[in-house]
C-alpha cells in the first residue's frame, strides 16, 4: 500500500455523477474543510479534514478557502499556434493561410519548436490545465519537441503529427505514404512512455486525399488502442468545400467514415453544425466531440449546443482550440462556454461547465479512470484555485449564498491569477 507523502487542506469538489444527467447534490460533492491525502503520485483519500489524520512526517499543505479540485483537461488545442493566438480578423479558410500555415512552417527548426512546447506548458500549467491534447505540425520533430517538453515535466499529454498532403503550402505537404510512416515512427516512439500517448491526426478532410484518409485509417486498424483526432463541421464554408472535394460521400463525416476514421476513440473537435444522421451515427459508435468556444466566437464558426447535445446523448469535452481559440485558460472557455448556451436558451450551471473541462474532457479522452476527477486511485493531478483572486471576484463571492455562487464569478472573471497552486503526479509544480 502506498504511503502519504502530503495532505492538502482546503475545499474540495469532486463527481460522483454527471450533473448533465443526474442532479447537483447526487453528481457533485464539495467539502468546506476538506481534505486530500496524497502519495506515490496517487490520490489516496478523500474526505472531511477532521476524519483524516496527518501521520508523523506527512507534509501538510493549507489552502484555506481555495478550492481544490482535478486539473483541467484541455482535449482540443494546437500547441504550434501558441505564438499567434489572438490574431485579428479572419475566418477559417483564410486563418490558415494568413496565420497558421506560415507560423507552422516555422515549426521545421527543431529549435524552435522547443521553445514553442515549453511556452505553451508554462501557460497551460499557469492556468491549471494538467493534460493537453494537442495537434503537433507535419514535422515529427514538433511531436518529439512537445512529447520531450511534457515528459520533462511529468505532464500527462496526448498529441500526434498533422498530416496534410493537399491545400496547404507546399513546406507543409508530406505525402499518404510519408504520413503513414511518420505516424507509425511516432507511434512507436512515444505511445504509452511515462505519460504520454500518441493520436493519429490528420487534420481534416480538405487538407488530405482519399488515399492519405485510407493509410492514417490502416495506420489506426493497427492500433486501436491509440486515440484519433480531426475537425469536423466547423464553419459554413467549410462544408462547402468538403461537399466539393469529395461530390460521393453522404455528408462530412462519411469522408472519415469511409477511410476507416470513425470509432469510439475519435475526437471530432467543433462539430458546431452537423446534420441528424452526423449526429445519430457518432452517438451509435460512441466517438467523442469536443467544444471549443472562445474559437467559435473569435472565428466567427457558430454555436455548439451543448445542452441539447448532452441531452441528445453525445460525450462531450471542453477545450482552449489554443489559438484559434482567444485563451489559454480553461476558466475563459468555460465562461465562453456559458455565454453560448445562454444564446440558445440553455445556461449552463457552474456544476456542469467544471464536469466539462475535467470529467467531460477526460471521458472524451478516455482517460476518466486516470484523470479529471478528485477521487481515491486517480492520478493526482490538481489545481487549487483562488475564489477572490481579484477585488471584482473577490467582493461578488463574498456576496455567494451557496457554493455555486462562490465559484461562478471565478469561472466567469477569472484568470491565471486564480491558480493557487497546480500539482503533477503528487508534486507540487506551481507556485
Amino acid at each position: 500500500m502506498s504511503k502519504p507523502t502530503h495532505i492538502l487542506l482546503g475545499q474540495t469538489l469532486s463527481f460522483s455523477g454527471d450533473p448533465f444527467l443526474t442532479p447537483f447534490a447526487d453528481s457533485v460533492t464539495v467539502e468546506q474543510r476538506g481534505a486530500v491525502v496524497l502519495g506515490d503520485g496517487k490520490i489516496l483519500a478523500i474526505g472531511p479534514a477532521d476524519e483524516i489524520a496527518a501521520p508523523e512526517g506527512v507534509k501538510v499543505d493549507d489552502y484555506g478557502d481555495g478550492l481544490i479540485m482535478a486539473g483541467f483537461v484541455d482535449a482540443h488545442l494546437h500547441y504550434p499556434q501558441t505564438g499567434i493566438i489572438a490574431s485579428w480578423g479572419k475566418r477559417l479558410i483564410d486563418w490558415l493561410n494568413s496565420y497558421t500555415f506560415p507560423e507552422e512552417a516555422r515549426l521545421a527548426d527543431p529549435d524552435y519548436a522547443k521553445e514553442i512546447a515549453k511556452r505553451y506548458f508554462d501557460l497551460a500549467l499557469a492556468n491549471g490545465t494538467t493534460t493537453s491534447l494537442s495537434y503537433a505540425t507535419i514535422h515529427p520533430s514538433s511531436v518529439d519537441a512537445y512529447f520531450t517538453e511534457a515528459q520533462s515535466r511529468g505532464v500527462r499529454a496526448l498529441a500526434g503529427k498533422t498530416c496534410m498532403d493537399r491545400n496547404a503550402p507546399d513546406n507543409l505537404l508530406d505525402t499518404a505514404q510519408s504520413a503513414y510512416d511518420d505516424s507509425k515512427a511516432l507511434l512507436e516512439k512515444w505511445h504509452g512512455v511515462d505519460r504520454l500517448g500518441y493520436v493519429i491526426t490528420p487534420r481534416f478532410s480538405p487538407t488530405s486525399t482519399p488515399e492519405q484518409l485510407s493509410a492514417l485509417g490502416a495506420l489506426w486498424a493497427e492500433h486501436p488502442e491509440c486515440l484519433m483526432q480531426t475537425h469536423i463541421s466547423e464553419q459554413h464554408e467549410e462544408i462547402a468545400w468538403v461537399k466539393d472535394l469529395f461530390p460521393n460521400a453522404r455528408d462530412y463525416l462519411d469522408t472519415y467514415e469511409a477511410h476507416g476514421l470513425l470509432g469510439e476513440r475519435a475526437v471530432f473537435g467543433h462539430a458546431i453544425h452537423l446534420t441528424e444522421r452526423e449526429q445519430a451515427r457518432i452517438k451509435e459508435v460512441g466517438a467523442g466531440l469536443v467544444h471549443c468556444p472562445t474559437s467559435n466566437t473569435f472565428i466567427g464558426s457558430g454555436i455548439f449546443e451543448t445542452a441539447r447535445m448532452k441531452a441528445d446523448g453525445q460525450r462531450v469535452g471542453l477545450a482552449t482550440d489554443t489559438g484559434g481559440g482567444s485563451s489559454f485558460s480553461m476558466l475563459r472557455t468555460m465562461a465562453a462556454a456559458y455565454e453560448l448556451s445562454q444564446l440558445k436558451g440553455s445556461p449552463l450551471h457552474p456544476a456542469q461547465l467544471m464536469w466539462l473541462a475535467t470529467c467531460g474532457s477526460a471521458g472524451v479522452l478516455h482517460l476518466g479512470d486516470k484523470i479529471g476527477n478528485l477521487a481515491v486511485g486517480m492520478e493526482a493531478d490538481l489545481v487549487v484555485l483562488d475564489l477572490a483572486s481579484t477585488p471584482a471576484i473577490a467582493q461578488r463571492s463574498q456576496r455567494a449564498g451557496d457554493i455555486w455562487e462562490a465559484i461562478f464569478p471565478t469561472i466567469m472573471m477569472g484568470d491565471d491569477r486564480a491558480t493557487k497552486a497546480v500539482w503533477i503526479g503528487g508534486k507540487a509544480v506551481r507556485p
